[in-house]
Parts: C-alpha cells; structure tokens; sequence
C-alpha cells in the first residue's frame, strides 16, 4: 500500500508521519513551493484531550514539549476600558501548552524522510478512474494515480468533490489580523494589557471583539472579531492598509487606547480571514481509496479545535491503516465513523474553560464565555 495526500498541514503531515512511523510508505503533495513560502500563522495551543495524542501517536513527545512557549497559557479578559475581569496564570499545570504554528509544522517536517513532501504541486483536478484508484492532476500537466488518496487540503478542498458535493458558506464571522512587534518597548500599555499569553475584550457584543496573544519575544498577534455580512468587508479597501485600519477601528470607538492600538498601530497590513464552515455533522457514504482530514472533511469557524482536530484525524487514520494491513476500506471505515462524530460533537465549555483555567472555573466566567452577561 503506498498512500497519496494531498496537503502538508497539520493534518497531512501527522498521517504523514504516523504512518511512517507504521513502515507504511507515503508521499505528501503540497502547492506551496518551499516550508516557508507563505506565513504559517501563530499561536497554537495544543490540547492533552486530542492535539497532544496526536504527538503521541506520532512519537515526537520530546521535540513538541522542545517547541513550547513558556508562560502563553496566561490569559486576561478585559472590557472595552481595559479593565480585568479575569485573569489566570501560567503555572504550567494548564493541559493547552503553545507553540508556534511554524515551528509545529516544521517539526513534522524534520521527522519525514527527505523527499516525503513533494513541494510545488498544487491540484487542478481530481479523478476516479474506472479501474480503480484516483488520479490527480498537478497545475505543471503532471498527474499521479493513487490506490489510497487522503484529502488534507483545507477548506477548498480538490479532493472532497469525489465524496459530497457540500462546499463551505460564509458562517458570517471573520477575523482582521494584524501584528505588533516590539511591544514592550513601543507600546507598553498595549504590552500590559495583553500580558504574557492571549487577552480576551469583548465590548457589548458576544461576537465582537478583539483577541491578541503573545507570540516569541515581543511579537503580539491580534484577531479583531467581527460579526458582518461579507459585503461589509468586500466595501473595505485592504490594498489601502492604513485606510482599513482606520475603519476597522472605527467599530471599536470609545474602547481603551491600548486595545485599539491593536488595530490602528499594527506593523503588519491588515489581513481579512472571513470563516467559512462545512455543514455541522457533513458524512459522506464510503468511497473506496479516498477520504478526507481535518478542515477538508469538517470545516468550522475558529473556535481553538482546528489544528487539534487535524493533527488526531490524521493520527487515527495512520493508526486505522497500520491496524489493518490489507484491508484499506476496514480502516477507512474504522477512521471515518469516529471521525463523524467528533466532528458533529458540540465543543463543550466546561470542557474548554477546565483546561484553560483548572478544575475551579467561576460560573461567572462560564457566563462571559457563553455571551449571557448583560
């Protein structure tokens, strides 16, 4: 058995690994020409109930606890003056450590053996062809027939046609990022505010809001939150930074200096992320040699699950795979029943909040969390 993926995520590069882990040979297809030909994104904070299993099964333990940030699982929520609501700190007892995005990737990266990863080759079309097996056509002309092909290419992606016809919707959410660098020193009132982890203000609505975690060093990564049809942002002109700035920062008037500082002072340009979603509970009936992980097959907007939900699909299907030697389709079927259902299982808060702030979470916070405050 030789298994095709399309994508080197999170996702893919974990089956990646765990199966190479297994003596199961495996080739990655991946559009970015170099690791490093785009951002990778920031923080992640990997959780002990999914994300942390998923180093496990790939056994890389030791280099994954070599990634993690000390004290980021800090957190501070605050109102739109700046005042503290809520504050925890990082005693690192948390169950959430974080590390970069990059530097994750990077080590599943270094755990594959050279030329795992074939660089450069995005996907223009994807095939079932009647003998059996699927073929993939790269934008270069090439093509390669899979006998198991793997999708972990994200939310547009080319390979999920052959098992549903769902596309992903405008949730009707999106998220304005920028960064600030040398925070202690430029910004020091920023620098408090946010602390040494993320920060949490939300003003009088539960979807609006602005988010920042601290990544290495003095570098600070913002979300701005915001809950607006897609047309909204289509009348923002993001090839004039400073201008979009400025309105994006207009929604947050009055709010304390240091949090709109976020916005107005980013030395980045501002990036719009709209989030996109997949139907909650999407199955599909099994197709032989072909399945999907991660955002592919259960697209949601952002809620601190993605990555770990990526990184356990595809150390699940790895394991599915190494369980069943010469019987593709049993594993198949094995992955994708659980599969369907930790992705159509709600996130529980108290599950959330637990891991964040310990067996002790105030129900007042419980009620922030959830938008119920007045």
């Amino acid at each position: 058995m030789h298994v095709t993926i399309i994508g080197a995520g999170l996702g893919g590069l974990t089956l990646a690994r765990v199966l190479h882990v297994h003596g199961i040979p495996v080739t990655v297809h991946e559009a970015d020409a170099s690791p490093m030909a785009r951002l990778q994104g920031g923080m992640l904070d990997i959780h002990d109930y999914n994300g942390q299993l998923a180093v496990e099964a790939a056994r890389l333990e030791a280099e994954f606890r070599g990634l993690v940030l000390d004290g980021r699982q800090a957190m501070r929520i605050l109102d739109r003056d700046g005042n503290l609501l809520y504050e925890k700190v990082d005693d690192g007892t948390g169950g959430r450590p974080e590390v970069q995005r990059g530097e994750l990737r990077q080590m599943l990266l270094d755990a594959l053996p050279e030329g795992t990863v074939h660089w450069g080759h995005k996907v223009t079309g994807v095939r079932t062809l009647d003998g059996g097996g699927h073929e993939v056509t790269f934008a270069d002309g090439s093509t390669v027939v899979a006998d198991l092909l793997v999708g972990a290419d994200g939310a547009w992606s080319k390979v999920r046609p052959l098992l549903t016809g769902a596309t992903p919707e405008y949730e009707g959410t999106a998220f304005v990022e920028t960064y600030l660098f040398d925070v202690e020193s430029k910004h020091p009132a920023t620098a408090a505010a946010v602390g040494s982890g993320s920060m949490v203000a939300h003003g009088g609505s539960p979807d609006d809001g602005i988010n920042a975690h601290r990544e290495s060093g003095e570098t600070v990564h913002t979300y701005v939150a915001l809950a607006r049809p897609l047309d909204w942002f289509e009348a923002i002109d993001f090839t004039d930074p400073a201008a979009a700035a400025a309105r994006i920062a207009e929604e947050f008037d009055g709010w304390a200096p240091e949090l709109t500082a976020l916005i107005t002072d980013g030395d980045t340009d501002p990036v719009l992320r709209p989030h996109y979603t997949l139907p909650v509970g999407l199955r599909w009936d099994r197709v032989p040699g072909v399945t999907l992980v991660g955002d592919a097959a259960h697209l949601a907007a952002p809620n601190g699950e993605g990555a770990n939900l990526a990184m356990l699909d595809g150390a699940e299907l790895g394991q599915a795979l190494a369980a069943h030697p010469g019987d593709v389709e049993a594993a198949l079927h094995q992955y994708e029943e659980a599969m369907f259902v930790r992705a159509a299982t709600p996130i529980d808060d108290a599950v959330l909040l637990e891991s964040l702030f310990g067996d002790d979470v105030p129900e007042s916070l419980l009620e922030l969390v959830r938008g119920e405050q007045d």
